[in-house]
């Protein structure tokens, strides 16, 4: 029996950077993922495990909710022009609300600083997916995919294990640091390639919408 398969492939430019963007966020909060509990009850005055699960509900609540309006906000306007300023406004903001776990002393700025990034990633969820759903490669969509999250899962697992070794010998405020730095540099990758989704032409001047490349829809995970 011969399926058929073949590992030749060409991945556009787009989807590419792409990939790169989001490997760069998701392995930033690799580095905090494996210590933001310990951080919390050992540093945060009054924090117990209670503390940690509202300060990771409140995340989930406010992603969850507020990202719903964000896609429908985003859909009502044709073209990508505000995908991708929304897309750079979330890593901007989850970069700063990683630098402010650096600052946090008390309870209500876990809280606050959580509220701030599940504002982030309410933001960064639909703007990537719809960006990255336009300009899927027709002959290997699931491919893109694939490559997008064997990509982010490589990186998170190899930050994960390094967050946990840099905060014990560096402390804490390095991880949370870092977490800021990739973030900033998935913007950074983004905008120094802008006509991959807005024509040089166009940007700074009234022109005709860009138009989506298709109407495919993506979930995340």
């Amino acid at each position: 029996m011969k399926f058929g398969l073949s590992f030749n492939f060409n991945i556009s430019r787009f989807i590419k950077r792409f990939i790169l963007a989001d490997v760069f966020l998701w392995a930033g909060w690799g580095f905090l993922d494996p210590i933001f509990s310990v951080f919390i009850v050992r540093n945060i005055a009054g924090a117990t495990l209670v503390t940690v699960g509202i300060a990771v509900a409140i995340y989930w609540m406010f992603k969850s909710v507020l990202q719903i309006p964000i896609a429908l906000f985003l859909d009502k306007t044709d073209g990508e022009r505000d995908d991708f300023y929304a897309l750079i406004l979330s890593l901007i903001i989850v970069g700063i609300s990683a630098f402010g776990f650096s600052f946090a002393t008390r309870v209500w700025h876990i809280y606050a600083v959580q509220l701030l990034k599940g504002i982030g990633f309410a933001l960064y969820v639909p703007s990537f997916s719809s960006l990255f759903s336009g300009h899927l490669d027709k002959k290997h969509r699931s491919l893109d995919y694939a490559l997008d999250s064997t990509a982010v899962g490589f990186a998170i697992g190899t930050t994960g294990l390094l967050g946990g070794i840099i905060a014990t010998w560096a402390g804490y405020g390095s991880v949370f640091i870092l977490a800021g730095i990739f973030a900033f540099l998935s913007a950074a990758l983004l905008l120094s390639v802008p006509n991959l989704v807005l024509p040089p032409s166009r940007r700074g001047a009234v022109a005709p919408i860009l138009k989506d490349h298709d109407n495919t829809t993506v979930g995340t995970s």
